[in-house]
């Protein structure tokens, strides 16, 4: 398993017009999460002009499937979007605490 970064570059009102869609996209999230494919996400604050979400999967076509479903992109909270592969150095590689 390799881990990618989502990097989402909001709207500046982003934080009025995403309680339209937070449910929904928070519920793609869970789901991602409880599959082992979303490890961490959430939005910059102060500006809130960007999110990040981390995922540990195969290869990046997981991510970008769950940008295809996500109604942050659909509604277009989202301006730019980029997966990046990321090299993890330090910390645990998975949930039971394994170190690298």
């Amino acid at each position: 398993m390799k881990y990618y970064v989502l990097l989402y570059y909001l709207v500046p009102d982003y934080i009025t017009r995403r309680a339209t869609y937070r449910h929904e996209h928070l519920r793609l999230a869970q789901e991602a999460h409880e599959r082992g494919e979303l490890i961490l996400g959430g939005a910059f604050s102060d500006p809130a002009d960007r999110a990040l979400l981390v995922f540990r999967v195969p290869d990046p076509s997981a991510v970008e499937e769950f940008v295809r479903k996500d109604p942050y992109i659909i509604n277009a909270l989202v301006t730019r979007w980029e997966v990046r592969p990321w090299t993890v150095v330090i910390g645990s590689t998975d949930a039971v605490g394994k170190s690298i």
